[in-house]
């Protein structure tokens, strides 16, 4: 056996984010997950959606006269769906000197872990032209401590890799005319064809690296079924290749196609016109959501199958976008709910059950089996899932009967959001703490919905416990997130703008930009401007017609709004960084914002609410136009000139995340949304309660960690503590004073109200359960 020179390769590298297709078989038989992109397969997943396997599979072709191409880079790629709602795919690769075509159609066995793909070369000009297969696995999860070997199963010859616990076997029904392992960069198949049109040294191992394997295969006109399998052992992942290779292309195509079509046909008839360019994109959607979620871990669908910039940086992110956001989770759930796929989204309610933390919240991001991976605190991720529950009660997917099972999740989720709201700890942009409009939204309708839920346990106590909160909340929001008088309000015409975020010590505080490599990185809050705002409107806090929520519209398209040629679409904020740099090279901590057809997604739903049918309609075909050519949606879209070295061309896709689930569980609520003339997703108890009734804060909230500064007039105090205490208070400045116990909520706080009765101000303290006093004296005035 020859080793390979060159150990241990260059540094690996993940692929291009931009994915024109992503597909599984609907089988727990079949636990592999591929993408594609740049006519070729990409990342491949196994045994979970969240773990990466393999970098890319491509073809190299080599001929006379020192011919050489690499479909991915030398060719003109087109996909197509072999059906409408089917993630199977044909790819015709056509080289772009009009030497050859490849036709490839890709799907996953149904029945086992293994991608399959029949390939066909036809020549077209210059001669016979010779056929190279080339893997570049990351088992798992990374390109580094690789080992690849040429070897046989049962006498059938294949290529083999292994990592980290996990193999794969790629086999071709035609067997190989030469194989051999490598080291990339050095000795792998690339070298070797660009350099001599063939495999002029065959090596048989190379161990503990970044690794590439290489096979020639037979180009004839009839085409050859390649097969790659996986396992945890490499005789696993071989017999799994060869018995693909044994059942073939079409009993594998027949039955994948088949579940596919049997899902489809459950779902609501949503399809609003024929399909665009060869696209439906009602069916796009429900693929993109439904391929995302791993049978292992049932309800647990990941952020995208993708690298943001993947191909540019190290392998290094071992997590990507192939994590588990709760927030996202939350929002594709609604996106389930909303094309009637009751199951998958009852599936979501139980993933989030399982996943959920001992103190009621969730991680910032995690693993399928609900191992954190960041740190982060987002408020909004603990609110969802109440909201979830909310809206599949409310429309049959959940009964009254199932509700006691997800009580307790509801109870813990809202007990953490009193006991730590309204400043979050990051932003639904995972940037910043403080007041943000997006969030709040999401909270005060997480716990008006959780009272419901309450009222429905008989659990009035903890009902009357959450409405209260929220509405103390509510009543703050234009302290916490107004400015006024600045200079965007002055250029934009209005007098003033909800803000994006504000900082815990207030609106006149600063907050920090990340992402920014060119400017102080701190910005006054006032002067940062956000479509996180229209929340307000889309969680039902204030009216599309209330004067400053049309003043904030206009702010932010002063601000944010682009015209491209498919239609109008919205940066996050002024002076985001979270994009490419202005010469088009990859964000790498810092950048430039681009374009989100998210937000365009989020405005139409604005639009609608505010009875704006039409222009909500003609949002929905800009979020479809803003689509990569295999229609799935991107996280981001160029804004700029073109810039062709690096592939980025205004209005289209930039190189982060594609697709964005999230972005595709928005289209889908859209579509629903636009059918019934109304918003899906909008809660009910936030507009009862504060548009249509218009009900008043009954108290003022305040905590050792959150110390609302003043005492709203016509509300009593909450004071709300840790442990049991005793409050002693006065009205007249401790001339005389009173003394009230706490009351233990069972929400791990306790707490006591103090009524002012009309007094200019109160002061208070506490005396703890074992006798000591807190130290302090707290003054607050009324106002």
């Amino acid at each position: 056996m020859t080793d390979a020179p060159g150990h241990p390769g260059i540094a690996p590298r993940w692929t291009s984010s931009a994915k024109s297709g992503v597909g599984t078989a609907l089988s727990p038989l079949s636990r592999v997950w591929f993408t594609l992109s740049h006519g070729i397969l990409n990342e491949v997943y196994y045994p979970r959606v969240d773990q990466a396997c393999v970098r890319d599979l491509g073809f190299l072709v080599s001929g006379p006269d020192g011919f050489f191409s690499e479909e991915k880079r030398d060719a003109q790629h087109r996909v197509e769906r072999v059906a409408h709602g089917v993630p199977a795919f044909r790819l015709l690769n056509t080289c772009n000197e009009g030497r050859y075509l490849i036709e490839k159609r890709v799907l996953s066995d149904p029945k086992r872990e293994v991608v399959l793909q029949h390939v066909r070369l036809q020549t077209l000009s210059g001669g016979p032209l010779r056929l190279f297969a080339l893997l570049s696995p990351h088992l798992v999860n990374g390109g580094a401590h690789n080992t690849a070997w040429v070897g046989d199963y049962k006498g059938v010859p294949m290529l083999f890799a292994e990592g980290d616990g996990t193999s794969l076997a790629l086999a071709a029904d035609g067997g190989w005319l030469a194989r051999s392992v490598g080291f990339v960069g050095h000795s792998d198949g690339w070298q070797q064809v660009s350099r001599d049109g063939h495999l002029a040294q065959c090596w048989d191992r190379a161990a503990d690296g970044n690794v590439a394997l290489c096979g020639e295969i037979a180009a004839d006109e009839a085409g050859v079924l390649l097969a790659l399998g996986f396992g945890r052992t490499w005789s696993e992942a071989a017999y799994r290749a060869r018995a693909s290779l044994q059942d073939g292309f079409p009993a594998a195509t027949d039955a994948y196609t088949a579940a596919w079509r049997h899902w489809q046909s459950g779902l609501l008839p949503l399809d609003r016109h024929e399909p665009r360019h060869g696209h439906n994109p009602y069916r796009i959607s429900t693929n993109i959501l439904r391929v995302h979620e791993s049978p292992g871990f049932p309800g647990g669908l990941i952020a995208s199958m993708s690298i943001p910039w993947g191909a540019t940086k190290g392998d290094d992110d071992l997590g990507g976008y192939h994590l588990v956001w709760p927030r996202d989770l939350g929002e594709t759930a609604g996106g389930l709910l909303a094309c009637g796929a009751n199951a998958e989204a009852r599936r979501v309610l139980d993933y989030l059950r399982t996943t959920q933390e001992a103190d009621g919240c969730w991680p910032q991001n995690t693993w399928l089996d609900g191992l954190p991976y960041w740190s982060g605190v987002q408020l909004d991720e603990t609110a969802f899932p109440i909201l979830v529950l909310d809206l599949a009660r409310r429309h049959g997917a959940v009964g009254e009967g199932d509700l006691p099972a997800y009580w307790p999740m509801v109870r813990d989720a809202a007990a953490y959001l009193c006991r730590n709201g309204p400043v979050t700890g990051q932003d639904r942009w995972e940037e910043d703490s403080g007041f943000s409009t997006f969030t709040l939204g999401v909270v005060i309708s997480g716990l008006l919905a959780a009272a419901d839920l309450a009222d429905i346990a008989g659990a009035g106590a903890d009902a009357a416990f959450f409405r209260d909160t929220a509405d103390a909340w509510e009543a703050r929001i234009d302290e916490w997130a107004w400015a006024a008088g600045t200079s965007i309000a002055r250029d934009a015409g209005v007098d003033g703008y909800y803000v994006r975020i504000s900082p815990p010590d207030g609106i006149g505080g600063r907050i920090n930009i990340k992402n920014r490599p060119d400017w102080d990185s701190w910005a006054p809050a006032a002067e940062v401007v956000s479509p996180d705002a229209l929340a307000l409107v889309r969680f039902g806090l204030r009216a599309p017609s209330d004067p400053r929520m049309a003043a904030t519209v206009r702010a932010i398209d002063h601000l944010l709004r682009v015209e491209l040629p498919a239609g109008p679409c919205w940066y996050r904020y002024n002076h985001d960084g979270y994009g490419e740099h202005e010469d088009g090279s990859a964000f790498n901590g810092t950048g430039t914002g681009r374009l989100w057809p998210l937000l365009t997604g989020e405005r139409a739903h604005y639009e609608l609410i505010a009875g704006n049918r039409a222009e909500a309609h003609r949002l929905l075909e800009t979020m479809e136009a803003l689509t990569s050519p295999g229609g799935l949606i991107p996280e981001q879209i160029w804004d700029a000139d073109d810039i062709p070295a690096q592939e980025l061309v205004r209005g289209a896709p930039s190189g982060s995340a594609m697709p964005l689930v999230w972005a595709h569980a928005e289209h889908l609520k859209l579509i629903r949304s636009l059918s019934e003339g109304a918003a899906f997703d909008l809660p009910p108890q936030t507009v009862a309660r504060y548009l249509d009734a218009r009900t008043p804060a009954r108290c003022s909230v305040w905590r050792p960690d959150f110390r609302c500064p003043t005492l709203r007039a016509g509300t009593v105090l909450r004071v709300d503590l840790p442990a049991a205490a005793t409050l002693r208070w006065s009205r007249d400045g401790w001339h005389t004073w009173q003394e009230t116990p706490t009351r233990d909520t069972g929400l791990g706080l306790h707490s006591a109200e103090i009524d002012p009765a009309g007094a200019a101000s109160v002061v208070f303290t506490w005396r703890r359960a074992d006798g000591a006093w807190a130290g302090e004296d707290v003054t607050l005035r009324t106002g």
